[in-house]
């Protein structure tokens, strides 16, 4: 500790004071000023990460076609 400090000046500290929160677990992220005036509580940033989350399962879950299958399926109509 550097000299400036003093013991006594820093108060009485509480051992184990964060165990049980600690053992909870968290996961802080720190966002960038910009984006924090956007999502500005953790409710808002879950939200906006779920949707993210959804729309990514949805987009790799569709088969994607390719110009022959949609050309055949076109034929088959007529």
């Amino acid at each position: 500790m550097r000299t400036k400090y003093k013991r006594e000046d820093l108060g009485k500290g509480v051992r184990g004071k964060h165990y049980a929160a600690f053992q909870k677990g968290s996961n802080l992220v720190l966002l960038k000023p910009e984006l924090a005036k956007i999502f500005p509580t953790n409710e808002a940033v879950n939200a906006a990460l779920e949707s993210l989350v959804d729309v990514a399962h949805s987009a790799v879950s569709k088969p994607k076609r390719t110009s022959g299958t949609q050309a055949k399926c076109v034929a088959d109509m007529q």
